[in-house]
């Protein structure tokens, strides 16, 4: 089991759910643990009956939604907090100091700071990184379809101080109105469906998949991919 962290106050749970489908269709089985403030996936993931806290599939992904940590999510599904969870890979959305360390970030088997160049989400996303206790390595997903040198040695800058040692890779995610577009269609149609997607962000989905399951050549992930975009279940 892989346990992967996503922090930063941008909104990542679409992304999260495009990638963690890619990785549902080469058989691997995944949870995402939605633990930032908003709790966007309450609102974008169908569930019948929600409640305080909870998980519920959609399209093969497990998603919890309202824990503070693994124990809880254990409780839910009546397992011993001894247990493990029986899961391929962990994605972890994060925004909040707390959720790093009762999550068990450290030893996550990587992080990710996800941002986009605005200010907000530059300061508020490394205000969650403030009261970190260890050094922690991070590598940045930037929401753009290219940072300047200018634009990544400010946030570097900013980062000054922090237990934070920067990845040298980068990965870029396009802001275009199109993909926002498909996305929120997605949405009321309660379908993840790739259709419409500009060419550059499924290729960033490609990309960041082809990382989490340590397929370099990104055959493999290639091949569900493509799967999922004729439609072939």
């Amino acid at each position: 089991m892989e346990k992967i962290g996503f922090i930063g106050t941008f909104d990542k749970t679409d992304f999260l759910i495009y990638v963690s489908r890619i990785l549902v269709e080469m058989g691997k089985k995944v949870l995402i643990i939605d633990s930032t403030v908003n709790q966007k996936a309450k609102y974008v993931v169908p569930v019948i009956s929600p409640t305080m806290s909870y998980v519920t599939e959609y399209e093969g992904i497990d998603v919890a939604v309202g824990f503070s940590d693994y124990n809880g999510i254990k409780r839910y599904l009546g397992m011993p907090e001894t247990a493990a969870l029986t899961y391929d890979y962990i994605m972890i959305d994060m925004d909040k100091a707390e959720s790093i360390e009762s999550f068990g970030i450290y030893e996550a088997n990587r992080n990710y700071f996800v941002t986009s160049a605005d200010l907000f989400s530059l300061k508020k996303g490394l205000e969650v990184l403030s009261g970190i206790k260890l050094p922690i390595q991070l590598t940045k997903i930037y929401f753009s379809n290219i940072m300047s040198d200018e634009e990544d040695e400010y946030l570097n800058y900013l980062s000054l101080g922090y237990k934070i040692k920067w990845q040298d890779e980068k990965i870029y995610f396009p802001l275009q109105t199109s993909d926002q577009e498909v996305i929120m269609e997605n949405q009321r149609t309660e379908k993840i469906k790739y259709k419409g997607l500009s060419s550059e962000y499924k290729d960033a989905l490609v990309y960041l998949a082809s990382e989490i399951v340590h397929d370099e050549r990104s055959n493999a992930v290639k091949r569900a991919f493509k799967q999922l975009e004729r439609g072939i279940i």
